[in-house]
Formats: structure tokens, C-alpha cells, sequence
């Protein structure tokens, strides 16, 4: 083991080795989202309103919910509805 002012050089390698290897699978991973989007951006989509769709879906149905009705009291105060 290579300690160096306490800091021990081969656990500090795994580490360092480690958030490199997820760093070029979340790469990987984006590069697939980003052809995924494109993908359906071909077939007609909009890609806009699918991210937004994605993003929704992630929220809780409760907070989703919450959000949608601050949205149209927001809407009707701004003449929008």
C-alpha cells in the first residue's frame, strides 16, 4: 500500500478508477437517450413535450397534481384560460 501524508494511494486508485468507469457509462447512457429522442423526434414526436412527459412522470402523482392546479390558478390570473 503507497501512503503519502496518510492518504492511501491504492484506495484512493479504486476510487478514482471506479467514478471514471460510471462517468463513461452515464456518457454511454446519454448518448442512448439522446438516440432515443432523436428516434422518436423521426417518427413524428415532439421532443419538447416528451421530456416533459418523462420529467412528470418522475414526480410523485400527490406533488404532479399539486403543481397542475398552482399551474391553471396561474393561467386564469394571467388571462391565459
Amino acid at each position: 500500500m503507497n501512503d503519502v501524508a496518510g492518504v492511501a494511494g491504492d484506495r484512493l486508485r479504486s476510487f478514482v478508477e471506479r467514478i471514471e468507469r460510471l462517468e463513461e457509462e452515464k456518457k454511454a447512457l446519454s448518448d442512448d437517450i439522446r438516440e432515443v429522442y432523436s428516434e422518436a423526434k423521426g417518427t413524428g414526436f415532439d421532443v419538447k413535450v416528451l421530456r416533459q412527459i418523462i420529467r412528470l412522470r418522475k414526480m410523485d402523482s400527490s406533488d404532479r397534481n399539486e403543481m397542475e392546479e398552482v399551474l391553471d390558478v396561474y393561467k386564469r390570473a394571467l388571462g391565459m384560460m
